[in-house]
């Protein structure tokens, strides 16, 4: 089954087809590094992170190229260094450890390349140069402002990703009203600093011919780093929903102007984007308060849980974010390693390769929803094959499901590891030694005894899973 994606600017499923024979390219907006993220934020990165999983499970004969950005250079950023009186790369170089700590406790893989706004001035300069000197870009007020309706005039392809004209999004929308403009919908590609905050040497001034102090605005980065480190056209751009308009539009309107690209598809082939992450069915966001942190979550709960969690619902749709959300990810967790660890214990996990229908579900636009549904079958053939004795069987298919999580970035931890929870020794003991008591008495039939022991077991913060084959336990 050929691979499909569901692309935004075409606004339907289409045959993924790499632009070059030699590798394939994605790149994903990344992350504002000045707070913590929160799990909202780790939709997109856990969604591109099944993705890239995929492209290398599909093209093992060439490499897949994954740039995720690093945002180290905003206007947020400039208010925390200054709340705290040190310099930008002091909170860039924090908040960028923290979320890679965060991503890699939710299992996802680390991209190929992590470009940095603020090590590609000289390549975005370049571009608003381009702009200058092609009649598409204006200096008004000392900033440098993209001039969209002189794109848009008789194509109408600055609306093309959003599927609005000009009007509509200028209506209502998140853009910028200021009086240097000559259209509301023009927006800034350099501006001047403000004292004291950063500042490199900007595109030369049509008028004096000497170079603009200042700093980029924000969609001028990602196409001077996409352009960087993938070249043109590039295959994949990814990110959330909230995206699309004005960041992605303008960044296709900006590439595309810089160098004359005659279509959209120029500058990227595949455009797509999540759903939000809502709580209680309003949007996360920091400025609604309404957030959870990624470092917090991850204090009270494993970060596969999260991962799972994030997976189960269509990447395009949306997903409330809840308790039993979470609650429901650790018990399918809890079930899928359950068969995992009977295996192991009955006579080990052979190696496999992940069953063609996990391949062929998440080749169809990453239909994660599905792709459990696999895995879930795939530790039923597990319990079944111990339930009749065949343990060669049941050691084959407990290496699928391994192999079809690995896919999904789930089930690579040691499933006696995942029910410890980091116990040592003497607890471990303890607790085989009440589980051992509960089954005797369990087959004596005494079951106030059994209860008795359970609510011990409780008392010590164990979960304890009775199954077919027995009982497994893990740390509450």
């Amino acid at each position: 089954m050929p691979l499909k994606l569901h692309d935004t600017l075409s606004r339907e499923k289409r045959v993924f087809e790499p632009a070059q024979a030699d590798r394939v390219t994605m790149y994903v907006c990344g992350p504002t590094v000045y707070n913590h993220a929160h799990i909202g934020n780790a939709r997109p990165a856990v969604v591109f992170d099944v993705l890239f999983r995929l492209l290398q499970q599909l093209y093992p004969d060439r490499p897949v190229t994954y740039a995720r950005n690093i945002t180290d250079v905003d206007d947020k950023i400039n208010a925390r260094a200054a709340e705290e009186g040190v310099e930008i790369g002091v909170i860039t170089d924090r908040y960028t450890a923290i979320y890679h700590s965060d991503l890699d406790a939710l299992g996802c893989l680390r991209p190929t390349v992590e470009p940095r706004a603020t090590a590609h001035m000289g390549e975005m300069v370049a571009l608003i140069e381009g702009l200058l000197d092609r009649g598409l870009a204006y200096v008004a007020a000392g900033e440098v402002l993209f001039d969209v309706a002189r794109f848009d005039a008789g194509t109408g392809r600055y609306g093309a990703l959003s599927n609005r004209s000009l009007d509509d999004m200028i209506a209502g929308a998140r853009v910028e009203v200021a009086g240097n403009k000559e259209n509301a919908a023009d927006f800034v590609l350099w501006k001047p600093s403000k004292p004291g905050e950063p500042s490199w040497p900007g595109p030369l001034d049509p008028a004096s011919g000497e170079p603009m102090p200042g700093r980029p605005g924000w969609h001028i980065e990602c196409s001077a780093m996409a352009e960087k480190v993938l070249g043109r056209p590039f295959d994949i751009h990814g990110g959330g929903l909230d995206l699309i308009f004005p960041h992605h539009t303008n960044e296709i309107a900006q590439s595309c102007a810089a160098h004359g690209l005659a279509a959209n598809t120029d500058y990227a082939r595949y455009w797509m984007h999540n759903g939000f992450l809502t709580m209680d069915a309003e949007k996360m966001s920091k400025s609604l308060g309404n957030v959870s942190l990624i470092t917090e979550l991850l204090e009270r709960q494993p970060g596969e849980v999260l991962r799972l969690a994030l997976l189960s619902a269509h990447y395009r749709g949306p997903l409330d974010w809840t308790d039993q959300l979470v609650d429901q990810a650790r018990k399918n967790l809890d079930r899928l390693y359950g068969a995992l660890k009977r295996a192991g214990d009955a006579g080990g996990i052979s190696d496999a390769e992940a069953p063609q229908a996990m391949v062929e579900v998440l080749s169809d636009d990453l239909n994660t929803p599905a792709a459990l549904a696999v895995l879930f079958d795939a530790a039923g053939a597990v319990e079944r094959a111990l339930n009749d004795g065949e343990v060669a069987t049941a050691a084959a298919r407990a290496g699928e499901l391994r192999a079809a999580g690995q896919l999904m970035g789930l089930l690579q931890q040691d499933p006696n590891a995942w029910f410890e929870g980091g116990a040592d020794d003497a607890f471990k003991a303890q607790v085989e030694a009440l589980l051992g008591r509960r089954m005797q008495a369990r087959a004596n039939k005494d079951w106030a005894e059994a209860d008795r022991i359970r609510d011990e077991l409780t008392a010590l913060k164990v979960v304890v899973m009775d199954g077919p084959t027995g009982a497994t336990w893990r740390r509450g």
